[in-house]
């Protein structure tokens, strides 16, 4: 989008520009990214469209269609899925309004990744979510290739159940008393099978530059009150292990209470908050 007179006087009086934000999905991520930034607790970024294709009462926005939001926003947060990155990124990304991406499990379809990464003139950022260490991933590679990335994700075996198992493993799932192992892959294989479960899978894969360089095994276990994530890498500058629980969010289980606050603390990023550790 161009820039508007209010923003070319603010940046020509040393001040950051507002980015008028819209909120894709109104859901347990959503919600959370959208009142905070509702509430100012961004001052660089305020909440102005909310995209949602059930009808919403109460949201602190106006609702509205892609089309209105992308008229008005020069930011949109993907907070709806797989299916938005993969129907609508590159509508977001031509109209020449920025792209903040929850979704990343949709990046490991190489075809998408492409149309994504070359679309234009906006711009795409991915958000770390529930994972941490990706910074340090990212920063190695500049040392040469990872000889080994493994991600083993553990959650509550009802979080996990899709509808392509079978009845042998939905009953496993169902009378586990014990750590089941419910797949293994790579991380372009496993977000495929479990889209709203394992977008960390694909975002390790983002910072370790290659999908079918990292071992993902998918853990069902009946005792897990916080869900797992623990990213193990190594290669010939040095070994890398990286372990983090998090409580899954009370409305959505399948993901984190931190997410939304993941999402938050990239806005902050792109809306220029000084101090950060980026």
């Amino acid at each position: 989008m161009t820039t508007t007179l209010p923003q070319a006087a603010a940046a020509a009086a040393g001040h950051r520009p507002v980015r008028d934000v819209a909120v894709v999905g109104w859901g347990a991520i959503g919600r959370v990214v959208g009142t905070a930034l509702a509430e100012g607790a961004l001052p660089g970024a305020r909440l102005t469209r909310v995209v949602d294709n059930r009808p919403l009462h109460g949201a602190p926005a106006p609702q509205a269609d892609l089309a209105e939001a992308l008229a008005h926003c020069d930011l949109v947060v993907e907070a709806a899925g797989q299916g938005f990155v993969r129907d609508l990124g590159t509508t977001v990304l031509t109209s020449g309004t920025d792209l903040l991406i929850a979704s990343t499990g949709a990046l490991t379809d190489p075809e998408l990744a492409r149309e994504i990464a070359e679309a234009g003139p906006g711009r795409v950022y991915y958000t770390g979510g529930a994972v941490g260490g990706l910074d340090l991933l990212q920063a190695v590679r500049g040392l040469g290739d990872l000889t080994r990335v493994r991600l083993t994700t553990a959650k509550l075996p009802a979080t996990l159940h899709q509808p392509w198992m079978d009845a042998e493993l939905t009953e496993r799932l169902c009378t586990a008393t014990g750590p089941v192992e419910v797949m293994r892959g790579t991380a372009r294989d496993v977000p495929a099978r479990f889209p709203r479960s394992t977008n960390v899978a694909a975002t390790v894969a983002l910072a370790v530059g290659d999908p079918d360089r990292v071992e993902v095994r998918v853990v069902a276990d009946p005792g897990a009150t916080l869900t797992r994530h623990v990213v193990e890498a190594e290669g010939p500058h040095g070994h890398y292990r990286f372990e983090v629980n998090h409580a899954p969010d009370a409305a959505n289980p399948a993901t984190s209470q931190v997410v939304p606050h993941a999402v938050l603390r990239s806005l902050a990023a792109l809306t220029g908050r000084g101090g950060q550790i980026l």
